[in-house]
């Protein structure tokens, strides 16, 4: 637990970092990050990345890249070997409390408090920071409206389904409204159906707000509906080695999913990572 600007597509990958926006609204910032664990791994090399506020980012690669190391460091649980972090220009990680610029994270696992009603479970973000109850309570019954689960509110995690108990995990993300969104690989385990409905719900979710998110997946074809941009990384060690910008609609269903954009720009991807296993 803890639509908005687009990145135009030039239709053909690029190894180099990205330019800054016009704006220069820099969300994140990875300048040369190594991570090298106790035991010699080095799980990230020379690793530079800048993500701007508003962007949909997809980190998209091989296991054992380094995407979930690299998406911790993004939240503040892992720090870098060597290299600099920065988040809208500081290097301090935000916190819960740091209101438009802070961040949420949403795990694989659901990981919720079997002993807590969904209510409870959405809410503990804010009874940890000590918001009076009407107003979190409030704030609770806006989430669970955005995500599906306002009948549900009184429900224990054990009635739910999967895919219900990770709606709630990303009510539970949303609650603070984070301007940045940390998701590693929250649909993995679900069936195709649920991950095509939830990754549909995160779309328009992150339409909705000027919210930066950076979404973990091995699936090419979840990347690209959901991206403004993709980035391939490449293991041994975990590095950047393309970025390709998404030039799909605002708006994005099954018949985008259909369509010869769409499936361009998962045979690209499916090519960069084959190139990608091979450097």
């Amino acid at each position: 637990m803890f639509e908005t600007m687009h990145t135009p597509s030039s239709g053909s990958a690029s190894v180099r970092e990205p330019e800054p926006a016009p704006d220069g609204r820099t969300a994140l910032h990875a300048q040369r990050i190594d991570k090298v664990y106790a035991s010699g791994t080095r799980a990230l090399a020379e690793l530079r990345l800048r993500i701007q506020q508003g962007e949909f980012v997809s980190l998209l690669g091989p296991s054992g890249c380094g995407k979930s190391t690299l998406l911790r460091m993004f939240a503040g649980l892992e720090t870098p070997s060597a290299g600099h972090l920065s988040w809208w220009g500081s290097t301090r990680p935000p916190r819960l409390a740091d209101g438009e610029r802070s961040l949420s994270m949403v795990f694989q696992e659901a990981t919720l408090m079997p002993w807590a009603r969904v209510r409870g479970n959405a809410r503990l973000p804010l009874d940890l920071r000590r918001v009076p109850r009407a107003r979190a309570d409030a704030r609770v019954d806006e989430v669970l409206r955005l995500v599906g689960l306002d009948k549900f509110a009184r429900a224990w995690p054990r009635e739910l389904s999967g895919g219900m108990q990770m709606r709630v995990s990303l009510a539970r993300a949303l609650v603070t409204d984070p301007g940045l969104l940390l998701l590693d690989e929250p649909f993995g385990a679900l069936d195709e159906f649920t991950r095509n409905r939830l990754d549909s719900e995160v779309r328009r979710l992150w339409g909705l707000r000027d919210m930066t998110v950076v979404f973990v997946t091995h699936s090419i074809s979840e990347a690209v509906f959901l991206s403004t941009r993709v980035v391939v990384m490449a293991a041994r060690p975990g590095r950047v080695v393309a970025d390709l910008a998404i030039d799909g609609p605002p708006q994005r269903d099954d018949e985008w999913r259909n369509s010869p954009e769409f499936l361009n720009h998962c045979r690209e991807l499916s090519a960069l990572l084959h190139a990608a296993a091979d450097a």
